[in-house]
């Protein structure tokens, strides 16, 4: 079995990625609090996760113009 974790491999980036990710959940409509969000449903948080992998890409794209 792989081992996953959820931890952020460069510490000083966790500001910016939960701006990120509050950005991102705002743009699709799911209410993020911070601290623990447990009780969102599968399709919500994949929704937000979706919605960042999509502005990565954007952002990534724009870089190669």
């Amino acid at each position: 079995m792989t081992n996953r974790n959820n931890s952020i491999n460069v510490p000083e980036a966790r500001g910016a990625m939960d701006r990120f990710k509050m950005e991102a959940a705002s743009e699709v409509g799911v209410n993020l609090k911070d601290g623990y969000n447990g009780d969102l449903t599968s399709r919500e948080a994949g929704s937000v996760g979706g919605q960042m992998v999509k502005k990565m890409i954007e952002a990534y794209e724009q870089q190669m113009h």
